[in-house]
Order: C-alpha cells, then structure tokens, then sequence
C-alpha cells in the first residue's frame, strides 16, 4: 500500500523486474482504454433499442399481436445488458488505471545542411581559454555526435558545455553552425519568475500548443501534488527534472546535459540513457554506470593541462 518494494537479485534482474512491471501496466491501461469506448456504446445502443420497444410506444399495425409480451421480453434482456455494461463502467471508472509516463525521447530538429557535407560540424572550438578554468587547442561536435566529457574536479567541464552552449565567453574561436538551437541542462537549474507554479511555468514556456501536445504529468519526471507548487519552492532535483522536461518538449539541435543523472530514479536515469542515442549530445558525467555502458566518444579533460581531440583521447567505444 505505497511503502517500499523490494526487489531480489543484483541490478540487473530489478531492470527486467520493472521493464515487465511497465509492460503490464501498459497493457492494461490499453485494455482499459480499449473497452470504455465499447460499453458506452453498448449502454447507449441499448437504450436506443429500448426506446423502440418500449411499452408506451404507439405501435404499428403489423406490431399489434404479441407486442406486450415481445416487448416485456426484449425490455427484460436490454435492461440486464444496460445494467451490466453501466456496473462495468463504474467499476472501471472506481480502479481507473492511470496513463503510465511516457518514456524519455529526444528528437532533434532538422538543420539545412548542403548535399556534400555530411555529417554537418554543428561546433567547433579551436585555441579556446577561458583564463583560470579551461585551456583546449580543439575539439569539433557533428551532428551525429554523441560525446562523453570525463575528468576530475576542477578539469573545466561545466566551463566547456557553458562555452559549447554559447553562455560563456572565452577567448579564442568558437564557431556554431547558422540556425544551430543548443539546450543546456546545468547541475544548478534557476528560473527567473520563482513565484510561478510549475505548470504554468511549463505551459508559458512552450505555448499552450506544444505544451498540450506533451502534458508535464505524462513524462514521468513531475509528481502532480508538484505541479501546483511555485518552481522557487522545488528542490534542487525537482527543478533540474522540470528542466529536463522542458528539453523533452521542445528539443534542440544539439544537447548539453551537465551531470543529467543526479537527482533522477533508476528507472529515469534508464531511460535518459536510451532517449540520448536518438540525437547529438554532449554529457558531462561522473555516474560509473553510464560511463561503462556509454556508446560513442569520450573525451577527458585534466586540470591545468591543454586540451586538443585526438584519437587517443576522444575515441568511440562500441
């Protein structure tokens, strides 16, 4: 009765435990979802049919002979099918199965991109400084890119998605391909108007459109006793997950997520795993899971030391 659950064996067999525990619930809900529509109809074509044989109808000639014994019969069965299909409903409407959050996707717009270049350099760093905090000769991020930035602490890594996603200045040349849209998730996610409610700050930043075409409550990362709450009261988690959605709703070309694992359920932090494999990311991660099951290119930063991409340093692990 909402306490906590426990699991048997190691990791892994919790992952198929809850990957079959979202099977079943979305199942079932597709089950549900399935059968309303047909005893509403049910209910109603069986009052319609009731109507027709009701005793008070004026009848028709070829109806006279037998019409109060037929229609006692007929209004017997109609009456036991309407009560079966209105117990139904109000059994279905009394353990309602809630819509299961949809899982984590990012789907990255297009950019126009001239038929002899492919992939497209979306950014380019090259003698880049930012004096006291991050020192590379160069790195470039394509479109198919899907970069895992490690290191210790101190190394420049939220410096260098803060430069990647153009919120910091540096020294040096930074080039971004026209057009390009770059989302920023930072460990310390702030809001301007903290008086604002969480869907309202939802549904103001997106429009009512796209914001309808994804509710907040659908995606899993808000509980909604959240989403009334003003975003200057939310935690440091909630906020960054309010964030996250934001990302979701309305992707950009290209993805900064800084630490995006802290703060998240095991069950997100799966799913933001696979949502990245469908676009252009950059991630800045300690999280030892992640990084041992990342696929593509990882790219370490050390501090105080001069950076430059290169095979040996940024390469792709498959």
């Amino acid at each position: 009765m909402g306490g906590p659950v426990r699991y048997g064996g190691n990791y892994s067999a919790y992952l198929g435990q809850k990957r079959a525990e979202q099977e079943r619930w979305e199942r079932r809900y597709a089950e549900e979802q399935r059968e309303q529509p047909e005893l509403r109809e049910l209910r109603h074509s069986a009052g319609v049919t009731a109507h027709r044989v009701a005793p008070d109808r004026e009848r028709r000639d070829n109806e006279k002979m037998g019409y109060g014994h037929r229609a006692g019969r007929v209004q017997n069965q109609i009456s036991r099918r309407v009560c079966d299909a209105a117990r139904r409903l109000a059994e279905l409407e009394r353990t309602r199965v809630a819509e299961p959050p949809r899982p984590l996707r990012f789907t990255p717009g297009e950019l126009a991109v001239p038929a002899e270049e492919s992939p497209p350099t979306l950014v380019a760093l090259r003698d880049v400084r930012v004096p006291g905090r991050l020192a590379l000769d160069g790195l470039e991020v394509p479109a198919t890119d899907r970069l895992l930035v490690t290191g210790g602490n101190g190394a420049g890594k939220s410096t260098l998605l803060a430069v990647l996603a153009g919120r910091l200045p540096a020294q040096g040349e930074v080039r971004r391909r026209p057009g390009l849209t770059v989302g920023l998730l930072t460990q310390d996610t702030e809001f301007e108007r903290p008086d604002r409610t969480v869907r309202d700050t939802y549904e103001l930043s997106l429009g009512a459109e796209r914001a309808g075409r994804g509710p907040l409550g659908s995606l899993g990362l808000m509980h909604e006793a959240d989403l009334g709450k003003p975003v200057g009261q939310l935690s440091v988690g909630q906020r960054r997950r309010l964030a996250l959605a934001l990302l979701v709703a309305r992707p950009p070309h290209l993805l900064l997520l800084d630490e995006p694992t802290n703060h998240l359920s095991p069950r997100l932090c799966d799913e933001l795993e696979a949502a990245l494999g469908t676009g252009p990311v950059v991630v800045v991660s300690h999280d030892r899971w992640l990084r041992r099951r990342w696929q593509g290119r990882q790219f370490r930063l050390e501090p105080g030391q001069d950076h430059r991409e290169h095979p040996a340093r940024a390469r792709a692990r498959h």
